[in-house]
């Protein structure tokens, strides 16, 4: 294991030039390259064939049926043609809707759905762009991996030529009929070296290809922008109904639990004491005083769950108050520092207060910090938001909890969550949203 770990250790040390023809990376797109010559071959005839065909029988009642067959066929290209980018490119590419006809409208609603889709016709256009890009593709890769790895090794593979007695009695390889002939070690060494240039040159040209390939995949192959934007605001409008319904059962919960139980508790003693008031004032008044204390109770529990909904000093002062306020109430001395030319958006500015809030908790319970600092400014058409603390560090979004909760509300309104915290510390937490007025 130790020897395995110092070899792999010593091929990452090797630079990224004499690294890249023997890295997977590179065979897997050299292959994505060969594969792709017959497939477009294949896409570019069939849905050729198809289309001119139900073109051509468009007059007809066989027409528009025959166009929509060949249209759902160029979509199942595409979905071969998406496996392969995710297999071996790597690629995140999503999946369009399915097509789905008007319910009642049967076979006829399935093929008018097909024809009117913006999706099918772009897997038509890419069984027809590909075909030629993927013919130079080949070529090119194809020469550049040959000849350089052909010329790469040719001393390995001359004796293949046969010997004859050239020009003053010298063994030559060849035959009799070219007038150049490479069996000198210098012509040697130099085809070598033209060999090797061309060997790690080839990785960089096959990147370079395949990257016209990602392209065409998505922009062609993938939903539109419209579909996946919807997408996202359907995604992001399930969290915000989420998170709503979440603090909607927290505020019962602290309502029954807490405030309530209280105004419960207040109410059967206020009438204990009223009935000790005429046989035993003494008590009654030591009850009375009792629930007083008890009435001071629940309005601090109200405050505190008033201002855990919508604080009033965020209402009257804006954020650098509230701010400040929710620092001082931090474990750690914590320094804010709000630097806006003018307050945003109610909800986005409630958004801002909840976001540092729950960091500065998560620095106050997990981090173990001397100090901590809240910066809040304006980037154009965005509000920024940085807490930073000196703690242990180790912060990780992906381990679920309260930065993964976060995460997901700031993705609910455009917002952005990045988190930097290396083991030992320090921790930076830094918030976008974007700016409304």
């Amino acid at each position: 294991m130790a020897l395995a770990h110092e070899t792999e250790t010593r091929h990452h040390r090797l630079p990224a030039v004499l690294r890249a023809p023997f890295e997977a990376r590179t065979w897997r797109e050299f292959g994505y390259l060969l594969i792709g010559l017959p497939l477009s071959v294949l896409y570019f005839s069939l849905s050729i064939s198809l289309v001119s065909l139900g073109v051509g029988l468009v007059v007809t009642f066989l027409g528009v049926p025959v166009l929509a067959a060949a249209l759902a066929m160029c979509r199942g290209f595409g979905t071969l043609e998406r496996a392969r980018a995710r297999g071996l490119l790597g690629m995140r590419v999503s999946d369009p809707a399915p097509v789905r006809g008007r319910e009642g409208k049967g076979l006829m609603g399935w093929v008018g759905a097909v024809l009117k889709s913006g999706e099918s016709w772009r897997h038509f256009l890419y069984a027809v762009l590909h075909m030629p890009w993927a013919v130079f593709a080949f070529s090119v890769a194809v020469s550049f991996w040959v000849y350089g790895w052909g010329f790469f090794t040719y001393p390995l593979w001359r004796w293949v030529f046969p010997v004859f007695a050239g020009v003053d009695g010298l063994q030559l390889y060849g035959d009799r009929t070219h007038s150049v002939y490479l069996d000198s070690p210098v012509e040697l060494a130099g085809t070598s070296a033209v060999g090797l240039f061309l060997v790690l040159v080839t990785p960089w040209v096959i990147r370079a290809l395949v990257s016209v390939d990602r392209l065409l995949v998505a922009g062609l192959l993938s939903p539109s922008r419209l579909a996946h934007r919807v997408s996202e605001l359907e995604s992001d409008r399930g969290v915000v109904v989420d998170t709503a319904a979440a603090d909607l059962r927290r505020i019962e919960r602290d309502l029954h639990d807490g405030a309530q139980a209280r105004l419960v508790a207040l109410a059967m003693d206020l009438g204990l004491a009223k009935e000790k008031l005429l046989e035993d004032p003494e008590a009654a008044a030591a009850m009375v005083d009792e629930a007083h204390g008890e009435v001071k109770l629940a309005l601090q529990e109200l405050r505190d769950l008033a201002r855990g909904i919508h604080p009033a000093i965020l209402t009257d002062r804006g954020l650098d108050a509230a701010l400040s306020s929710v620092a001082s109430r931090c474990t750690v001395p914590v320094t804010v520092e709000v630097d806006l030319p003018s307050r945003p958006a109610p909800a986005i500015e409630g958004i801002a207060y909840f976001t540092v809030s729950e960091l500065l908790q998560n620095v106050s319970k997990h981090s173990r910090a001397g100090r901590a600092t809240v910066d809040v400014w304006r980037v154009e058409d965005r509000l920024m938001l940085q807490v930073t603390d000196d703690g242990r560090g180790g912060a990780d979004v992906s381990r679920g909890g309260g930065l993964s909760g976060l995460t997901e509300r700031l993705d609910a309104v455009d917002g952005i969550l990045a988190v930097h915290s290396p083991a030992g510390g320090p921790t930076t937490v830094t918030a976008e949203l974007p700016w409304r007025g």
